[in-house]
């Protein structure tokens, strides 16, 4: 099976050809898988060099011109490094563009913090108007790439990771898909952590939602979930910063009697990079870790 990275460039190179309108900008980072398509269209696939500002600026520019820029490179210098120009070049003048980030939280572990970024979404968070998919399967993510291609001038955050689950889910670019139903609790699964999710509920009788679309939140899709308990117990499963989407999920269940509780990769800094594997079991996002977090959360309202 190939990476999502790789099915961005196949992916990408594709929607090239099939519409005028798409250009892409690069900072050598993937230039190149790329080359094939620079060939094809020197006119719109730009490679900046290592200026991660300019990036997002000259994406910036090509939406000021009309056409629909994807900007790529990393998630640490796609969205953290350039972020006042993520803020006012799109946000501020009022155009669309599709920033495609990869090696997501600590996937390239051993490049260190410096190409960490955990608090991408986080951060996103903080602008308004952006759509925010996170692919758990290549498939996933090429759906979601031509659904943010099509998305008229939107803004569209499109993060990609090295982990992936087993299989692809028929995502739509907005809903939470129900994989299973139970009455004791909702556990919402973000992108790649869905099998380490399946496997760490297993006999217990929870609702498992996957959400590979985060922004905006599926509140509807979560509050139908809850809905159906006594008293709604959520758990939230990202493979980013930590409670990210604890208050979209509150602001979803305010009117419901409800607890959540937000896992994901903690704030403190891993300074023995090892590898993803280990930084996953480290920050409990493992099938093991994550069984000892969900049902220690539902222990006490299994008990009233």
């Amino acid at each position: 099976m190939d990476t999502m990275r790789e099915r961005f460039i196949s992916t990408t190179s594709r929607l090239l050809d099939e519409d005028p309108r798409l250009a892409l900008v690069l900072a050598e980072i993937t230039m190149d898988g790329f080359r094939p398509a620079q060939q094809q269209h020197p006119d719109r696939v730009v490679n900046v060099g290592i200026r991660e500002q300019l990036l997002v600026g000259a994406g910036a520019g090509m939406a000021l011109t009309g056409l629909r820029p994807i900007m790529h490179t990393f998630a640490s210098f796609l969205v953290e490094r350039p972020f006042e120009q993520v803020k006012l070049d799109f946000g501020h003048q009022g155009v669309g563009g599709i920033l495609v980030s990869a090696n997501a939280s600590y996937d390239w572990a051993a490049g260190g913090v410096t190409h960490m970024a955990p608090g991408d979404v986080q951060l996103m968070d903080t602008l308004d108007g952006w759509t925010v998919h996170v692919p758990g399967h290549p498939d996933e993510a090429e759906a979601l790439l031509r659904h943010a291609a099509a998305a008229g001038d939107d803004k569209v955050y499109v993060r990609l990771s090295n982990l992936s689950n087993a299989a692809a889910r028929p995502v739509d670019g907005a809903r939470f898909l129900t994989v299973r139903e139970g009455s004791a609790g909702v556990v919402v699964a973000v992108g790649p952590v869905l099998d380490d999710v399946l496997t760490a509920v297993a006999g217990l009788d929870v609702t498992v939602l996957y959400a590979s679309t985060v922004r905006p939140f599926d509140g509807a899709a979560l509050r139908a979930a809850a809905a159906r308990q006594d008293r709604a117990e959520v758990v939230l499963v990202e493979p980013y910063l930590a409670g990210t989407s604890t208050a979209a999920a509150n602001d979803a269940l305010a009117d419901l009697p409800h607890r959540v509780r937000g896992l994901g990769v903690g704030r403190a800094e891993l300074r023995k990079y090892g590898t993803a594997e280990e930084h996953t079991a480290a920050h409990g996002l493992d099938a093991r870790g994550l069984r000892e977090r969900i049902t220690a959360f539902l222990a006490p309202a299994a008990s009233l």
